[in-house]
């Protein structure tokens, strides 16, 4: 549902079992990262009691120069920013290596965020990497199949989310065929043309009401705004 994006006081938490890898893809400068990071702070919200944290997966250099933006009404010195776990990447090969040991631990986070996934697959190094042209894309289903492997392991024994996060220029994203085949749930941007955005599930064919809705929403004063939720 798109309310797991923004901070609203009453949420109709109904979900879909399936619903534990997702995409998040909308064109540049339409507030992506403070959606992760909202989605980040609401999953640490959630597993308060169960004392787990959320890992959130990043360029470094990236998300200094354009550093994620709260909605109005989070405290800045809440206690749950302390259960966020930044992790920094430079590269797919970092993002594999992570996935990989994912098995390997007790307990899991209750939420992994991956901010611009497409762009940590250089188109060069990938090509030369697999001796193929279309080397990025085998790079790209490589990793994803790690990372949903390691999601299924991890929700044997307790639930583990994990969002993506990809740029497209268009009205779809981009390698869209790729994602599908290993991503059940596809949230889509789309702005308004006077500063406004809206965020739908394009991929949702259930039946709970909360995955028919449309965000709309706004970056306003370095904050992130909600102004409205939209039934379909």
């Amino acid at each position: 549902m798109v309310e797991r994006f923004f901070f609203v006081k009453q949420m109709d938490v109904q979900c879909s079992e399936n619903d534990h890898v997702m995409l998040l893809s909308g064109p540049p400068s339409s507030g992506k990262t403070s959606l992760l990071f909202q989605f980040a702070f609401n999953s640490a919200v959630g597993s308060n009691t169960r004392n787990h944290n959320v890992v959130f997966i990043c360029n470094q250099r990236r998300l200094e120069t354009k550093p994620p933006y709260l909605s109005q009404g989070i405290d800045h010195t809440s206690n749950v920013f302390q259960r966020i776990e930044m992790k920094y990447v430079d590269d797919d090969e970092e993002i594999k290596k992570y996935f990989a040991a994912f098995h390997m631990y007790e307990t899991f986070p209750a939420a992994v965020v991956i901010d611009d996934f497409g762009d940590f697959f250089d188109e060069r190094n990938c090509r030369e990497r697999y001796g193929n042209s279309r080397g990025r894309d085998l790079a790209m289903v490589r990793t994803l199949a790690l990372c949903s492997n390691a999601v299924i392991h991890a929700n044997k024994t307790q639930s583990c989310k994990l969002l993506l996060c990809d740029t497209h220029h268009r009205d779809s994203p981009r390698l869209l065929f790729i994602y599908k085949r290993w991503i059940p749930s596809i949230f889509t941007i789309k702005g308004d043309g006077s500063g406004s955005f809206y965020l739908k599930n394009e991929t949702s064919s259930r039946s709970f009401s909360s995955e028919k809705r449309t965000a709309k929403y706004s970056i306003a004063l370095q904050y992130l705004v909600l102004e409205g939720i939209i039934e379909q």
